[in-house]
């Protein structure tokens, strides 16, 4: 049997420059109506660059809605109907100022499913070349490097606890142990 709800109305209750959140009443499975509330998002994409000595590039960014920094894969979000392979390499140059000769697609993750639309492209990236760093004037990050087997380990601690970066960290490492990156 497949699930459903059907959207029944939807008002906008806030509209910003990031998301925009409706208030939807829907129909259940069982004909009772409830409601939902949802973030919509534009998606993002974020990358595991790795160089040739096995180190995977991180950035360590403030993150206000956490009250603390935390250490991420380079990512950005995405702008309307923005193709999430190009945001991707656009962000990979921005935040650590390398491009890189190899993408591989690691997937989509859906980073919280129960009342935002907001789905995150993740790609691999080998075979690096120095373009120069170049961040937006609000954004402020520190970009370092790290062995992907200290990355590993700082994801199975704790230590590494944004999602996205989890994600990537452990595909990536899948991949290249399978002998596919």
């Amino acid at each position: 049997m497949k699930h459903y709800e059907k959207q029944l109305s939807s008002e906008t209750v806030f509209e910003g420059r990031v998301i925009r959140v409706t208030l939807d009443r829907v129909e259940l499975e069982n004909g009772r109506t409830s409601t939902r509330e949802v973030v919509h998002h534009h998606g993002g994409a974020a990358v595991a660059a790795l160089n040739e000595k096995d180190e995977i590039f991180l950035v360590r960014q403030y993150r206000y809605a956490l009250q603390r920094e935390l250490i991420e894969l380079p990512a950005g979000k995405l702008e309307k109907e923005e193709d999430p392979f190009c945001a991707a390499k656009r962000e990979l140059g921005e935040e650590t100022g390398f491009t890189a000769a190899d993408f591989t697609d690691l997937g989509a993750i859906i980073p919280t499913c129960g009342y935002d639309s907001e789905v995150i492209y993740l790609y691999a990236a080998k075979n690096l070349t120095p373009v120069g760093q170049h961040l937006d004037p609000d954004e402020f990050l520190s970009v370092f490097t790290m062995p992907l087997s200290e990355a590993v380990e700082k994801v199975l601690s704790g230590e590494i606890s944004d999602g996205k970066t989890v994600a990537g960290i452990l595909k990536l490492k899948a991949l290249r142990d399978a002998g596919r990156f």
